[in-house]
């Protein structure tokens, strides 16, 4: 039984707020590595009537259809029972990661906000138990929130937005790989493509430094890889949409989706608290510009700088 790895991310457009990306790995059978007939008895799609069974699609579908409950709803039937600060929902005590340092710096983070914020966790822990027994109970997963001070620095450093979802992408595939219980099977790679882009040879030598990478299609429709000379058989593939094609990658945008929306309620919540009668954003083109016009005098009260709150590119 092959693990396969989703890999996704959400935030990449805004110009407000962090980008967020995520890797979910679930060990799937061998003919069914999209995962979809494995969970068919317990999942269903956003295409589907609500039956009781989990809803688990592309984020955006699954936003649209039952706002932030239904993706906390999703994402908590595999990361935990229990209500927790949010810090200690991001990472483990005080074992930090350099993200994490930026994230707390942020003038609107609030580590101690709980979560889940909307569901019941230990009633759904338990309702979305035959969805973790149908995966036998092999998951695990990582993320990375990039604030804006964070995207900023990456982009004056590469010249190019681009190359920040390559080092995101670079440190998931590493951190998985890691991950992954070193039993010698499969280990395949299913991920959203990347700002467009359809080569990815070089990103992923880097990451597989010990491995050989050899494309075996380089198109708009896919690209595909393998890597030769591990230990276990590795294979990477980039498809447009891929989050509706596999269950892996759909979780890992819905946690994408999830740790945005948060992120993105703190930011609102934040400015909302310094600018009176400030409507929220979600920080995309157009109404980002709006949003940024209407707190840049909180901004100079509060000794913030342009590259602090908003994204160059």
């Amino acid at each position: 039984m092959p693990w396969v790895v989703g890999i996704d991310e959400a935030g990449y457009g805004p110009n407000l707020g962090p980008l967020v990306q995520a890797a979910v790995a679930l060990r799937l059978p061998e003919g069914d590595p999209a995962g979809w007939a494995t969970l068919a008895s317990v999942v269903r799609r956003a295409h589907e009537r609500p039956d009781g069974r989990l809803l688990i699609d592309d984020s955006k579908k699954v936003y649209t259809r039952g706002g932030l409950e239904a993706l906390e709803r999703g994402v908590w039937s595999i990361t935990g029972a229990d209500p927790r600060p949010l810090h200690e929902f991001l990472w483990s005590g005080d074992d930090v990661p350099a993200w994490g340092d930026e994230l707390c710096a942020e003038a609107w983070f609030d580590g101690d906000d709980a979560v889940p914020l909307h569901i019941a966790p230990d009633a759904e822990w338990a309702a979305s138990e035959p969805v973790r027994g149908a995966i036998g109970g092999q998951w695990t997963g990582d993320y990375r929130i990039v604030p804006a001070p964070r995207f900023n620095r990456m982009v004056d450093e590469y010249g190019s937005k681009g190359t920040v979802l390559g080092r995101g992408l670079i440190e998931l595939l590493g951190a998985l790989t890691g991950a992954v219980p070193q039993d010698g099977e499969p280990l395949l790679f299913a991920c959203d493509k990347q700002g467009g882009r359809n080569f990815y040879g070089s990103i992923l030598q880097e990451a597989f430094p010990d491995g050989w990478v050899v494309a075996e299609r380089e198109s708009a429709d896919e690209s595909r890889y393998r890597v030769e000379g591990l230990p276990r058989e590795v294979t990477i593939t980039f498809r447009p949409r891929a989050d509706g094609d596999s269950v892996s990658v759909a979780l890992a945008s819905m946690v994408c989706k999830y740790l945005r929306e948060v992120c993105m309620w703190q930011f609102n919540r934040f400015w909302a608290g310094h600018v009176p009668g400030l409507q929220p954003t979600a920080g995309y083109p157009v109404d980002a510009k709006r949003f940024y016009a209407e707190i840049r005098p909180a901004m100079d009260r509060l000794g913030l700088t342009a590259d602090q709150v908003w994204r160059k590119k």
